[in-house]
């Protein structure tokens, strides 16, 4: 049997994943808040993808949205989540290498939108000033379409699946 890996090595795994996630975040929000936010959609591929600037004040898929103490409560949200999961970093086993990649991927994208909810404002017409999280990408499929997220939905979704991926195989590892 071989050693575990350091917890070193893991963690900076998870950072690195985090630091990707995050950089990838930013700058496609940047590029979308200096070239999409007073511009007609971008049509990626014809019927399925677009870019679209969408201004997202409340959390997933708009709820929340005219709540006014909403950012307040998702940023009280957001750090103790990301607490949690520098918890879970010291705690998690070295050979649970899905789980750190996992925490990485969840970070990355709470800190992005994190980040939005600090620094992103815009006028909007019946609400004043409003701080929110900047939204582009639009999928469809015939008459449908998917609400607007961003890299950092897409690292938070994906560091939730492989959240449970690791934790359904420690379940089945560990004796009954």
């Amino acid at each position: 049997m071989s050693p575990s890996p350091s917890r070193a090595r893991r963690v900076a795994l998870a950072a690195a994943l985090c630091v990707a996630a995050l950089a990838l975040d930013l700058t496609t929000k940047a590029w979308v808040w200096e070239h999409l936010r007073h511009q007609r959609p971008r049509i990626v591929i014809d019927g399925w993808l677009r870019f679209e600037f969408a201004f997202n004040t409340g959390s997933a898929f708009g709820l929340a949205d005219h709540v006014s103490s909403a950012r307040l409560v998702f940023i009280a949200v957001t750090i103790g989540v990301l607490l949690y999961l520098g918890r879970m970093l010291v705690r998690l086993p070295t050979n649970a290498r899905v789980s750190f990649a996992a925490v990485g991927l969840f970070a990355g994208g709470a800190l992005g939108n994190l980040h939005d909810r600090f620094v992103r404002h815009m006028w909007i017409f019946d609400r004043g000033d409003q701080y929110g999280v900047v939204d582009f990408i639009v999928l469809s499929w015939g008459e449908r379409t998917w609400p607007a997220f961003n890299i950092a939905d897409v690292a938070l979704a994906t560091g939730v699946g492989l959240l449970l991926v690791g934790l359904r195989g420690r379940m089945r590892a560990e004796p009954s």
